[in-house]
């Protein structure tokens, strides 16, 4: 077994300065909350990832990747063993006639707006929504009627063997924010996207109705890590929110946004173990007063 020191030893040596040591996630989630990491890189490339996860498997600590953290919460004990951020390394964007391969780090509103300047339809929807090509394909990201599964092709993962692998549609599994990839050991590297031709000013006119939309109906100012809950078929969490009277309900700093229920803000100084407490509260009170058991769409880890 290899003492707590040589890990540490192992790990500076082969990553040198990349490597952090109790890092504080709270600066790399969208909610500014969390513990520290044991150990975090963020690796550059395809190759540093691959090191860094046989590392992992070599020195036989816990591994756990993250994007850019704004559908995530971590717990205030923080993360034990390697964290690996899949950031700019992973954000390249390349456009070959209607398909778009897209890293695990680009942004989803970089990657609308490269489809949109290429005159591409497919990622209008995603418009004004911070998260990652690597996270939205996990938990099949979506939003005004659309899902990211609608235009995907093909996802290549990597194992934690450090082996590069090819994933199709069909392998995927795709359903209301789920994929084969959720709990799986495959790591996202990139996707590509089969999108259709479209009219550049009437994608650029849909994509501002929605940026307008999420600015009116959704909180800002405040740390969130958008919506906490899945919706339920044929509802809407927000709305069975609303009705059970969880707006402005408070835990610590951590808040049920007065403007959209579905939604929780960091007041200043929230912990997770607010947030939780507060899912917690929120989730008995709307079981309580509409027989509906609320999903969590965020990821909770630690």
């Amino acid at each position: 077994m290899t003492t707590i020191k040589g890990v540490e030893e192992r790990l500076l040596c082969c990553l040198n300065d990349r490597l952090l040591v109790n890092e504080p996630m709270a600066r790399h989630t969208s909610w500014r909350i969390g513990g520290p990491a044991e150990y975090f890189v963020e690796p550059q490339n395809t190759e540093e990832l691959k090191k860094c996860i046989l590392l992992a498997k070599e020195l036989q600590i816990p591994l756990t990747i993250v994007g850019n953290g704004t559908n995530l919460l971590v717990k205030d004990t923080g993360i034990p063993g390697l964290v690996i951020k899949i950031g700019r390394g992973f954000s390249d964007i390349n456009i070959n006639g209607g398909v778009i391969t897209a890293g695990a780090g680009a942004l989803l509103p970089a990657v609308a707006r490269a489809a949109m300047d290429h005159h591409l339809s497919g990622f209008s929807w995603s418009a004004g929504i911070p998260g990652t090509i690597g996270g939205a394909v996990i938990m099949n990201a979506g939003a005004n009627g659309s899902c990211i599964s609608e235009v995907i092709q093909t996802v290549d993962v990597i194992n934690r063997d450090g082996e590069l692998l090819e994933l199709g549609h069909e392998q995927l599994c795709f359903d209301y924010r789920i994929s084969a990839l959720q709990d799986s050991e495959l790591i996202v590297v990139d996707a590509k996207f089969l999108c259709s031709p479209g009219d550049h000013n009437e994608i650029k006119k849909e994509m501002n109705k929605y940026i307008a939309k999420r600015k009116e109906m959704q909180p800002q100012g405040y740390p969130n890590a958008g919506s906490v809950f899945k919706n339920p078929p044929g509802d809407s969490a927000g709305r069975l929110l609303d009705v059970s009277g969880c707006k402005g309900l408070k835990v610590g700093n951590a808040q049920v946004s007065t403007v959209h229920a579905n939604w929780i803000i960091n007041l200043g100084g929230a912990t997770a173990d607010d947030v939780l407490t507060l899912i917690c509260q929120v989730k008995e009170i709307v079981k309580d007063k509409t027989g509906v058991a609320l999903q969590l769409e965020v990821r909770v880890l630690g």
